[in-house]
């Protein structure tokens, strides 16, 4: 296997066709379908399934495609390493944001940057936690914002900020008129509500997203260990769709205080902290503790950490 063969792959794979992968690579198609033929021997078992309108993965495809992004970005990590001078923020940074993250810091990010870094590029992609460490291990991602995540030797974990999760319902005066809206200003300004106890939550119909989010499993553990259990109505990860249920269907939720702000509905809820003592998680920046440390990611880093704090405070 060499950096051609697995390049081409990656291209083939992205772009779902052999033709417009043999554009894009500016070579011809039988000398691809070669390289990518060869691959497909080497490993002694088919890579792509073809199709009337081009080609699908199979599934021995979907995981070499998973390693070769992650090999080809190590790989341009090395050139631009040794390539560009010592102590200058330049290259490419990848940087993997939980969903509820990404809606209210990407825009900043890629603002400060473009501002900070202007001979550097930038990437954002979206997952889970789980998903996103998975991605950080086989070097898809430079760095990751992560909630409550397990140690390990091979990632460099550090702390960001605790936010404390709260049980999410639907304002009852929601649908009231402006006139009765106006007469409890003072209420709607206040957006959070008096504190609720694990119990209580246990008995409320939730929309939770599913297991392994760090919210589901922080949950269910704190309640687990009052011998108690979720009563989970629906899974749904979208944070949207999450708070158009619990406003317009009457189930709760719950959630970090920023994923309510940032949807811009906050005064259509009631939000209680949950718990004594307060039922928290971490936000933590997460990088590879066994690939070298490079300018732009040391000071992307401090970036993300300054602008989380500033956002989150």
């Amino acid at each position: 296997m060499d950096l051609k063969q697995l390049d081409y792959f990656v291209q083939v794979a992205e772009l779902g066709s052999f033709t417009r992968a043999a554009t894009q690579l500016s070579v011809v198609q039988s000398a691809l379908s070669r390289q990518v033929r060869a691959l497909e021997v080497e490993l002694r078992q088919p890579l792509f399934e073809r199709t009337g309108r081009g080609v699908t993965l199979t599934e021995a495809g979907k995981r070499l495609l998973e390693h070769g992004r992650g090999i080809l970005q190590q790989v341009e990590r090395a050139r631009l390493d040794i390539e560009n001078q010592r102590g200058a923020a330049t290259g490419r940074l990848v940087i993997g944001l939980p969903p509820s993250v990404s809606r209210t810091l990407t825009g900043p990010l890629v603002t400060a940057f473009r501002q900070r870094f202007p001979k550097a590029t930038l990437s954002v992609v979206e997952g889970l936690s789980t998903y996103v460490m998975e991605w950080l291990a086989i070097g898809r991602v430079d760095c990751a914002v992560v909630y409550n995540v397990g140690s390990s030797a091979a990632i460099d974990l550090m702390p960001v900020l605790h936010e404390q999760l709260y049980l999410v319902s639907a304002r009852s005066d929601a649908k009231a008129g402006p006139a009765d809206r106006a007469s409890k200003a003072v209420r709607a300004a206040r957006l959070i509500g008096p504190p609720v106890m694990l119990a209580e939550v246990a008995q409320r119909e939730l929309v939770i997203p599913s297991r392994p989010h760090s919210i589901r499993m922080l949950l269910e553990a704190a309640l687990a260990s009052e011998g108690r259990r979720a009563k989970v109505a629906l899974e749904i990860e979208s944070i949207p769709a999450i708070l158009d249920l619990v406003q317009h269907d009457g189930f709760h939720a719950v959630l970090a205080l920023n994923a309510i702000k940032a949807s811009g509905k906050e005064q259509g809820f009631n939000v209680r902290p949950i718990g004594k003592p307060k039922l928290t998680t971490t936000l933590w920046i997460a990088t590879s503790a066994q690939r070298p440390r490079g300018p732009l990611i040391d000071q992307s880093t401090a970036l993300v950490r300054e602008l989380l704090i500033k956002l989150w405070k």
